[in-house]
């Protein structure tokens, strides 16, 4: 189904594509990009500027005037832009930026974020990571508000912010991840100290620690966590806002309870780091991607990948849930992302704007930055959830997830050994082989066809070709399936390769846990399944709609908003909506 209704070359730049509920349309007028914007240049590449990324907020306030109430907020190389969005309704005006911000090349914009709780038309507050490790609160309205987190000497962290969000609901307190492996839990109102702070361990668990400040008043940050091998990527909070999804380098998703910080579940990419993560708009999925160009799917529910979804060329860069074409049906009950949660969750009318949900006691509002739901009554539950994920190799993939497709069990090949509690494989009197080998790789492509020989044939072009060539108990297939795997999944860095064959660092923080022994083999397990023990999914769309890499997605109600590295800014008007079907767009 990949590719469906494609005209041309490969390398056209599609400005249409059609799903089953219609034809999405780029509209050129609707695009935001720097005012001096030069023609793109097929020797450029961007490739060591930040990611452009898009943040939008709408103010509560400003009545008759629903064109005017998002504003937009993106970064290109040194820049950083605010407009009001005008949506698909009239034509960008990027002469008129809200505000327009210059860095320092050491200093350039990495990430940010708007706080929905506090946004009114006369103000907003808008949170800014920056590559040295600074954070930034600024208010580009009334240009009121300037305060600087891990400034001058960076006494806190001197690594790149990768990710930067308001803690749902709260008007002052947020969380930042680094490059190094840490997140920060800041209050804004508070100061940071003059000194380099000092730790104490607050909370332990398998392959993480949580750390508070040794002082006598409180500072920030208020809380340091230190999470697994490698870079924090991305992490996201779940709708009801008491679950915290977190993804790093080391290739390992976990995913936390905010509020009590414990580990409530696991999940390992099938190569290299994960780059990327969302949430499903009723709490039951988290899907991921990164390196291995796959997209995976993490039920809440059972704690185990339950699918994953091949599409991509390359790395996955973005993935996220558009609520407005999920399809919903009537239930009892839904096991959502918490375990109180029995009735259909309220979701927000607009990126973080946010109100409580339903049934579920005590909780935070919702804050989804990708994608969002209309409002919807009764008791219901998600049958069909539709997924979008852009990726380095600039292409936008729409994915439809059927539930019956979600909840199959978890299928072991039959050639797979059945291990005893007392760790002797069954009926052959040998140890168990977790124990330490010369050879402990855990996530790389031969190892998971080498050791198993009902690993199927992996083919790149389509599910039919690879339902063909599924084999088990042939040898002579190894070799074709390894070449082939190879092939299709790209390699990843440097700096993940180590978490894949079992690394431990030795230099660690102290008091931080070390992975298990199971966890740092997942390879065949619910944890990371191998290709052929859970279903491989294939996109309804496939489209290259840039020349370089894209960097964002989001979905609204009446428009799907894309990001390319470039630094344009694109809206592709649903169905019905386009000029020409009751909406007309004005050029001013």
């Amino acid at each position: 189904m990949a590719g469906q209704g494609d005209t041309g070359t490969k390398e056209e730049i599609k400005t249409q594509f059609t799903t089953v509920e219609g034809v999405y349309r780029l509209l050129s007028p609707s695009e935001y990009s720097r005012p001096n914007r030069v023609a793109y240049s097929s020797s450029g590449g961007g490739g060591s500027t930040p990611a452009v990324r898009v943040s939008l907020v709408k103010v509560s306030d400003s009545p008759g005037h629903d064109h005017d109430r998002t504003k937009i907020c993106f970064n290109y190389g040194r820049e950083l832009f605010v407009y009001t969005y005008r949506g698909i309704k009239k034509a960008a005006d990027l002469t008129k930026p809200i505000d327009k911000r210059s860095y320092n090349k050491e200093d350039v914009p990495t990430c940010h974020d708007f706080n929905s709780k506090t946004a009114t038309a006369d103000g907003v507050s808008l949170l800014v990571g920056l590559l040295g490790g600074q954070i930034q609160l600024i208010d580009p309205i009334t240009k009121e508000v300037n305060k600087a987190y891990n400034a001058g000497e960076r006494l806190i962290d001197k690594t790149k912010v990768t990710c930067v969000r308001w803690v749902p609901g709260s008007p002052n307190q947020f969380l930042a991840a680094h490059s190094s492996g840490h997140m920060y839990t800041y209050n804004e109102e508070l100061l940071c100290g003059m000194d380099r702070p000092h730790y104490q361990l607050f909370k332990q668990g398998e392959g993480y620690s949580v750390y508070t400040c040794k002082t006598k008043s409180t500072r920030n940050p208020l809380y340091r966590w230190v999470i697994g091998e490698g870079s924090i990527n991305e992490f996201a909070f779940s709708p009801c806002s008491k679950y915290l999804a977190v993804v790093s380098q080391d290739g390992y998703l976990k995913v936390f309870n905010f509020d009590t910080m414990d580990l409530v579940g696991t999940a390992r990419s099938y190569y290299g780091g994960l780059l990327c993560v969302c949430w499903s708009p009723d709490g039951r999925y988290v899907v991921c991607g990164g390196e291995d160009d796959l997209i995976t799917v993490w039920s809440y529910k059972e704690k185990r990948v339950v699918a994953r979804g091949q599409g991509h060329k390359s790395w996955v860069t973005v993935v996220a849930f558009d609520s407005f074409t999920s399809v919903y049906s009537d239930a009892e009950g839904v096991d959502g992302c918490s375990d109180d949660t029995t009735k259909h969750n309220s979701f927000s009318n607009d990126v973080h704007n946010s109100k409580t949900n339903s049934g579920v006691p005590n909780s935070r509002p919702s804050s989804n930055r990708n994608s969002v739901a209309s409002d919807s009554s009764g008791m219901s539950f998600i049958t069909s959830y539709r997924l979008g994920s852009v990726g380095q190799d600039t292409l936008l993939c729409l994915w439809d997830l059927k539930d019956d497709a979600l909840t199959q069990p978890y299928r072991r090949p039959r050639s797979s050994t059945v291990v005893s509690s007392s760790g002797v494989v069954a009926g052959s009197g040998v140890p168990q082989a977790g124990q330490p080998t010369t050879n402990s790789k855990c996530n790389s492509v031969k190892d998971s066809v080498a050791t198993d020989s009902s690993h199927h044939s992996h083919s790149a072009n389509s599910l039919t070709a690879k339902l063909a060539n599924l084999n088990f108990g042939e040898k002579k297939d190894k070799e074709k399936s390894e070449k082939d795997h190879k092939r299709s999944l790209s390699l990843a860095s440097k700096n993940s390769t180590q978490n894949c064959k079992g690394y431990v660092n030795k230099n660690q923080i102290v008091g931080s846990s070390v992975p298990s022994e199971d966890s740092q083999k997942p390879m065949g397990t619910p944890l990371c399944p191998r290709l052929d023990e859970c279903p491989m999914l294939e996109p309804m769309v496939c489209k290259k709609i840039g020349h370089e890499r894209l960097s964002g997605l989001v979905f609204r109600e009446d428009c799907v908003i894309t990001s390319c590295q470039d630094g344009c800014i694109l809206t592709w008007c649903r169905p019905g909506k386009q000029v020409g079907s009751g909406i007309v767009l004005i050029l001013i």
